[in-house]
């Protein structure tokens, strides 16, 4: 893995020297003048979710994202999309970006545009507090149903898990992150293989139910995902990016939603 990051930081660094130079005016980057259309799937609290109106979007993301478009003299709308789907949508133009806690992958960088890093996270296990289960990493998931969220890093570290080390668990995908703790407080699962800043959350609950028990030792880093050509956009992004983090913008919403600062070490990548 520490070799892998260091490609990405590779790339990114490489990508941000051919994106200088390549700035123009805002309404000339975006689908709609004077809009940044940001693509999220709402889901994946304290990062996305929904407010107790049960219609406005909350979440680390969308105040990020409404500071970039502040600071490209933009308008910020959101488009709540199924994570499935949420990359063909910044590719064939229903959005300009994905804010959507987007890990970085060299993968990714082949077919998208990336900001450089905006968050340093980790894989986390969770369990019940209490349980039966006597596994501590996933690595002794041996038999265990495990629930991730379908098409996340968290469901390719499994099967890469399950690959290089002939580790036979049975894998239970949803659609939701939320939905994995729902089947693990009801039994049906064994243990979570999530983000860190998501398992945080649920276990900063009053009387929650849950553990983590693992934590993985190496980041991963989430980026603005653009559309594959869209350089000026990126150019621009990455710019907006850095005065928010020289301005404590950054830092603020992370203490925010975190209580802690989850940005600083994704900066010091840049």
């Amino acid at each position: 893995m520490k070799k892998t990051l260091f490609v990405i930081i590779t790339l990114l660094l490489m990508s941000s020297i051919l994106f200088a130079g390549s700035r123009r005016d805002s309404g000339s980057m975006t689908i709609r003048q004077g809009v940044l259309t940001i693509g999220i799937e709402i889901g994946y609290p304290p990062m996305e979710y929904y407010g107790p109106d049960g219609v406005t979007p909350m979440g680390f993301d969308i105040e990020m994202g409404k500071a970039i478009a502040e600071k490209l003299g933009l308008r910020a709308e959101f488009v709540d999309t199924a994570w499935d789907g949420i990359f063909a949508g910044v590719e064939t133009g229903r959005y300009d970006v994905i804010i959507s806690s987007v890990t970085i992958t060299p993968a990714r960088l082949v077919t998208h545009n990336f900001s450089k890093p905006y968050l340093a996270n980790s894989l986390a296990m969770v369990v019940m507090r209490g349980s039966s289960v006597t596994a501590r990493s996933p690595y002794e998931c041996t038999g265990l149903d495990i629930a991730f969220q379908a098409d996340t890093t968290s469901d390719f570290f499994m099967q890469n898990l399950a690959n290089e080390t002939g580790l036979r668990y049975n894998p239970r995908r949803y659609e939701k992150v939320m939905s994995c703790f729902d089947e693990l407080r009801l039994g049906r699962v064994d243990a979570i293989i999530t983000d860190l800043i998501v398992a945080n959350d649920y276990i900063a609950w009053t009387n929650n139910p849950y553990e983590v028990v693992w934590i993985s030792p190496e980041p991963e880093i989430f980026g603005i995902c653009i559309k594959n050509g869209n350089d000026a956009l990126t150019d621009a992004i990455n710019k907006a990016l850095e005065e928010l983090f020289d301005d404590g913008t950054m830092q603020r919403i992370s203490m925010r939603f975190f209580d802690m600062d989850f940005v600083t070490a994704a900066r010091q990548l840049w």
